[in-house]
């Protein structure tokens, strides 16, 4: 009975406190606006010098 209480407790808790953990955007003036999306990520590949796809930090491994 413990455990099914803390469960509910600790869900009820989380749900209350998502929205205030995700701010919107502002401007200068406070009102809300359109966030920017975020950047993507672009992975780092690395050749060798004959050409074949290798970890980037071996040794001969350049990043293209």
């Amino acid at each position: 009975m413990r455990k099914l209480l803390f469960a509910v407790v600790s869900m009820g808790l989380l749900a209350t406190a998502s929205p205030t953990i995700a701010a919107p955007c502002k401007d200068a003036k406070g009102k809300f606006t359109k966030c920017p999306p975020a950047p993507a990520a672009k992975a780092t590949r690395c050749k060798t010098a004959n050409g074949k796809f290798a970890k980037c930090g071996t040794a001969g491994a350049k990043p293209i």
